[in-house]
């Protein structure tokens, strides 16, 4: 398993007038950190205090995840939001896929202040998924879902293959995410690419039944890993753009 970029933790301690916002960000199911490098960067750059967490059984083998129960995911997600909220005044939360399900599920658990989501899973498409629980015992593996990018010569870090034992605790997460979402209160903006392979529309029309308040913006020229695609500088400035006027709005 070769890696393009070290899939590492990465953190910025802020700057500026933005460095008492905080903006923790997660990564996707098989993926890594290497797939939010350039949003969290950006945010860096633009003065926040940054945190990208390397999610348990993640950044190692397909195997090591396989053994991961979804509550490890979350647990460290959440443990990421302790300590930054622990040196800010408000916290956003954001996230990729699995990482937007994430992202969504702090929110309506934890006082943040707006969530921030591209492509975020709630639903599966593929109808053998909800047998996963069963197939484990006798298919390990299936081939991976990662690097769905348009975008040429783009590497996520994503594992080479996809355990299925982790899709059935994948479902279990949707599941308990969506169950929550009637919780949230607080502004989301969703990214959506125009093609994505990897989490279906239905997933969306979840989030657009039970978020009371979502803005969402279309990605005309990315697959699902938007943050590495064409789309990528669109989802950087406008979620920018969205914690300065939720941050405005708080402070006020």
């Amino acid at each position: 398993m070769t890696f393009s970029a070290s899939p590492a933790p990465f953190s910025s301690p802020g700057s500026g007038p933005n460095a008492s916002t905080g903006v923790l960000l997660s990564h996707g199911f098989t993926g890594s950190t290497v797939s939010l490098l350039g949003w969290a960067r950006y945010l860096a750059d633009a003065g926040y205090a940054v945190s990208l967490p390397l999610l348990p059984g993640h950044g190692t083998t397909w195997q090591e995840l396989a053994r991961t129960p979804w509550q490890h995911w979350y647990q460290g997600y959440e443990d990421a939001y302790t300590e930054l909220a622990g040196r800010t005044e408000r916290v956003f939360a954001a996230g990729l896929s699995m990482g937007g399900t994430l992202a969504l599920r702090l929110a309506a658990k934890q006082p943040v202040a707006g969530v921030a989501v591209v492509n975020p899973g709630l639903t599966v498409a593929d109808p053998r998924a909800r047998y996963a629980h069963l197939l484990k015992y006798v298919l390990r593996s299936v081939p991976a879902i990662g690097n769905s990018i348009k975008l040429q010569g783009q590497d996520e870090g994503a594992y080479s293959r996809t355990p299925v034992g982790a899709v059935a605790e994948v479902l279990k997460l949707f599941r308990d995410t969506t169950n929550l979402l009637p919780l949230l209160s607080v502004p989301v903006i969703a990214f959506r690419s125009a093609i994505d392979p990897v989490v279906p529309e239905s997933s969306m029309d979840v989030l657009r039944q039970l978020c009371s308040e979502l803005e969402v913006v279309p990605l005309p020229n990315s697959y699902h890993v938007a943050t590495m695609d064409h789309d990528a500088p669109l989802i950087f400035s406008r979620s920018h753009e969205f914690i300065q006027h939720v941050s405005a709005g708080t402070s006020a």
